[in-house]
């Protein structure tokens, strides 16, 4: 597949888009409190959508210059770091020095799945 940039960009580029599009569709409903539950479900889905317009492509044009499990790493530091953002900006939490400790240590694992012994 020829792309414009190359696969690592591609791959997180798209990467990163999913997870708002995700992030979204998993926390964006608690803002609204009063927002019957099957139009939170029905909105979120809609919203997950676009998520996996994203993730899927991400995946196939990832897999192969990454492992698998490779892409499941990048996905998760992704997916901490747009929802600290997003819990912060959007849901206005503040982030606690657990919270960050928690994150710093699935960034460690990744660096030992990165890592060739």
């Amino acid at each position: 597949m020829n792309l414009p940039v190359p696969v690592p960009v591609a791959t997180i580029v798209l990467l990163i888009l999913s997870n708002v599009f995700m992030t979204f569709a998993w926390y964006g409903h608690l803002r609204y409190k009063a927002l019957p539950l099957l139009a939170a479900i029905v909105i979120s889905w809609g919203i997950a959508f676009f998520e996996y317009l994203l993730q899927v492509p991400a995946n196939r044009v990832g897999y192969g210059y990454f492992s698998a499990a490779e892409l499941k790493a990048i996905q998760e530091i992704i997916s901490l770091s747009v929802f600290a953002f997003f819990s912060t900006l959007y849901l206005g939490e503040s982030l606690r020095w657990n919270h960050l400790v928690g994150f710093s240590l699935i960034v460690l694992a990744a660096f030992f799945i990165f890592k060739k012994w």
